[in-house]
């Protein structure tokens, strides 16, 4: 894809939704854990029960591997001031590189709530040494009981799912791998000019929103500021995202100075998915909007009053917008049919983290 396309980002799965949880099944699943636990009487089923759970919560939410949680030293290999977990060992006798994986601000506090309980301690020896089957039997079980398919309440699954939500959330593919573990992350042509450190630093950014969203736009960019033209009084700024793309914006010189932006810091945009347009045509419309990017309508969700529309620019990009209904009928947006996706500049917002 060219290097000045415009657009908004957002990964997404290359699987249907019926393959792995969403987020709201996810949601019902932890609940039927902790339910679980508060249905025995007994002190020490209960300590059993909650031990299943923590590692329940760190497949759920680290995304790591049950081999990897089994092998895990909580007491040690988690920081509970920076929030994230050091995997040394994948537990099956694989030689692989140590990884840190941040995590959100809630879980590391439950985490360490339940690992701060005495008895727990007691009970589990300090580390998570459970038989893998009696692990795998109890994650089935609840997913039953919640009316899902036992085969998605797996280890293997929960990953699956968390990555699919990671992605479905704007968190950028690259960010996604590293955090998972993969050993071959998917190089994009933007890729390379992110360090690791960098890729990092964004995927603690996005646990840092995860915990507590306080912004209503839909549509977020994890980049990093390349070029900086300061006018008298507004500065134009474009930014080069994980996945290869170029966001334009304008700000005051003001913004400027306070945001403390400066080439090659890291930068988090967002665009409200109504302030989105969409044209059809071979060529994009000849209106202001400087951000503009050609795809494939593959969503379609229609209300009495607007109409959520997802276009599709790439394997793991799409686009939301938000148009009335009346919008959508003089347009006939159709999935299937190829549409631009346009937003203007000063639509842009950005968050300096």
């Amino acid at each position: 894809m060219p290097q000045n396309t415009h657009g908004r980002l957002v990964a997404v799965a290359d699987t249907d939704a019926e393959h792995y949880l969403d987020s709201g099944q996810l949601s019902v699943l932890e609940q039927s854990f902790r339910n679980w636990i508060d249905e025995s009487n007994r002190a020490d089923i209960r300590l059993s029960r909650r031990r299943v759970f923590l590692i329940f919560l760190l497949i759920r939410y680290a995304g790591a591997k049950l081999n990897e949680i089994l092998a895990l030293h909580p007491y040690k290999d988690i920081d509970w001031s920076d929030h994230y977990i050091l995997f040394r060992d994948t537990g099956d006798g694989e030689q692989s590189e140590p990884r840190e994986v941040q995590i959100p601000e809630t879980l590391s506090r439950e985490v360490k709530d339940i690992l701060s309980d005495p008895a727990f301690q007691k009970m589990s020896g300090g580390g998570l040494d459970v038989d893998p089957g009696f692990v795998r039997r109890k994650l089935y079980e609840r997913a039953e009981s919640c009316g899902f398919l036992k085969k998605l309440g797996g280890p293997e699954m929960l990953r699956k799912a968390r990555a699919v939500e990671l992605m479905r959330s704007s968190m950028p593919l690259p960010a996604v791998q590293m955090m998972l573990g993969h050993s071959t992350p998917n190089l994009t042509s933007s890729y390379v000019s992110f360090s690791r450190e960098e890729i990092r630093k964004v995927a603690r950014t996005f646990m840092e929103k995860e915990s507590m969203r306080k912004t209503s736009a839909r549509n977020s960019f994890f980049g990093k500021v390349e070029i900086i033209d300061r006018g008298d009084i507004q500065t134009r700024i474009t930014i080069k995202t994980i996945d290869g793309f170029i966001i334009t914006t304008i700000i005051t010189n003001h913004s400027l100075e306070r945001l403390g932006l400066s080439q090659g810091k890291l930068i988090t945009a967002e665009v409200k998915a109504p302030s989105v347009i969409l044209h059809g045509g071979d060529t994009a419309s000849s209106c202001s909007a400087e951000n503009r990017l050609k795809g494939k309508v593959t969503r379609i969700t229609k209300g009495e009053i607007n109409t959520e529309c997802i276009v599709t620019v790439s394997e793991t990009t799409e686009i939301c917008a938000v148009v009335s209904s009346a919008e959508n009928q003089s347009i006939s947006l159709r999935e299937g049919e190829e549409i631009w996706a346009m937003f203007n500049c000063f639509s842009v917002v950005l968050h300096a983290e």
